[in-house]
């Protein structure tokens, strides 16, 4: 399909299509084969032909050593990477560490860019995005957050308890959304403040155990569930304006959310790959499964409903460029985790066997897959804003206020 894509954006992902095809893909069939993880030194490896091919972060301005790549030329290299298990980390464009990037890059200040962006663009650092809190605190109606941030002299004293926070116990630093003005609106009164996870009071309880987690690398990631007991940092490891935590958060995860779509749609569409490969050899009741027209009919099915998908999360893009594309952004994130969803179910049901097995990827992409239709936004929480839009009962002092940041960003680009 041709989705006019400019020639930078074709030619880059082209580029990642056949360092994925030569050097990644392959190692991730070996470590499905023997069980044996890929290393800590194999990811640097990965790492260093990602920079000799200038694909190492394509998200990332040149300076900080990425690519440069604007949006909306960065997300079809994003599908080819989710063809992989290895894709995203291989070119250090993996989630939360992607997102995390953009943020501070975005509104951080050049102290926090010199001191925790620039490493962590070139893998010296981990980072995690804690956000998410258990049962009563802040998840879907992020509004109802508890952990608190309340100013002592030059410092912030955090106190609150989370969890889901990804890569949170390998994390160097953690983005942390708090509380700190208890009589505003949370909408007003929300901070996103940069806590060292080596700060006295920062407590990692443990990895939430969940599904998915393939264990295809030495270092598990994982979900943390976190405690910060008075942790005390200083005001100015505040990122971006205060009170301003949830229209930076909404600026973080509506790029995310995008960015994730197109990895999906690349593991959707390695899926199809293997299954028509798989049904065209695979005979039975006189002819190759490719020839069943009930099947035939269900990869028709698949392919029409994937090109909708990429070319959802497409127009959202080019959307997310002039303006807040909440709508639009919700719409893609919703349709194309059910997509995506749908088509890995059906590529493993085309297998049989071999597709319940960890030989194949399929058995993994499937319990990578699932919780797609709960993080960055679970299927209720974007339908919800899409039938509020659709009904036209959304809230326009919410959509005021991310517009008013959002015109404040385009002016500080002018400005530059």
């Amino acid at each position: 399909m041709e989705y006019h894509d400019s020639e930078t954006a074709q030619e880059v992902a082209a580029r990642v299509e056949s360092f994925m095809d030569e050097q990644v893909i392959p190692r991730e069939r070996e470590a499905l084969r023997t069980g044996e993880p890929v290393s800590e030194a194999e990811i640097a490896e990965f790492w260093e032909m990602a920079k000799e091919r200038n694909l190492f972060a394509p998200q990332m301005p040149e300076e900080y050593g990425g690519q440069g790549l604007d949006f909306q030329d960065m997300l079809p290299s994003f599908e080819q990477v989710g063809r992989s298990l290895l894709g995203a980390l291989s070119i250090r464009a993996n989630a939360p560490h992607e997102g995390n990037m953009h943020t501070l890059e975005l509104v951080g200040t050049e102290a926090q860019k010199e001191e925790w962006l620039r490493p962590l663009v070139q893998g010296e650092i981990s980072s995690a995005f804690s956000m998410t809190e258990p049962m009563g605190g802040g998840g879907s109606d992020p509004k109802m957050l508890q952990t608190t941030a309340q100013k002592d002299g030059d410092e912030w004293v955090i106190n609150g308890h989370k969890w889901w926070t990804s890569d949170g116990a390998d994390a160097d630093f953690l983005l942390v959304m708090a509380r700190t003005d208890l009589d505003a609106h949370p909408y007003e009164g929300t901070s996103i403040i940069l806590v060292p996870t080596d700060t006295d009071g920062v407590n990692v309880v443990r990895n939430v155990g969940h599904l998915g987690g393939h264990g295809i690398t030495e270092r598990t990631g994982g979900h943390a569930e976190v405690k910060y007991e008075n942790v005390r940092v200083p005001v100015e490891n505040t990122v971006g304006e205060e009170g301003a935590g949830f229209r930076v958060a909404q600026m973080r995860l509506g790029g995310g959310r995008l960015t994730h779509c197109m990895r999906y749609s690349g593991m959707a569409e390695r899926s199809l790959e293997i299954a028509k490969a798989y049904i065209s050899e695979r005979e039975g009741f006189g002819s190759t499964l490719s020839e069943k027209q009930a099947l035939r009919h269900r990869i028709a099915d698949a392919e029409t409903r994937l090109h909708a998908a990429r070319a959802t999360s497409r127009h959202a893009a080019r959307e997310l460029d002039r303006s807040d594309a909440r709508i639009e952004v919700a719409m893609a994130k919703n349709f194309t985790a059910n997509v995506t969803n749908e088509i890995i179910d059906l590529a493993i049901q085309c297998c049989g066997a071999n597709g319940i097995g960890k030989d194949l990827p399929l058995a993994h992409f499937y319990e990578n897959v699932r919780p797609f239709r709960i993080v960055d936004g679970a299927d209720e929480v974007h339908r919800r804003s899409i039938a509020r839009w659709a009904f036209d009962d959304v809230d326009e002092t919410e959509i005021e206020n991310v517009l008013r940041f959002d015109e404040k960003r385009r002016v500080d680009a002018l400005d530059e």
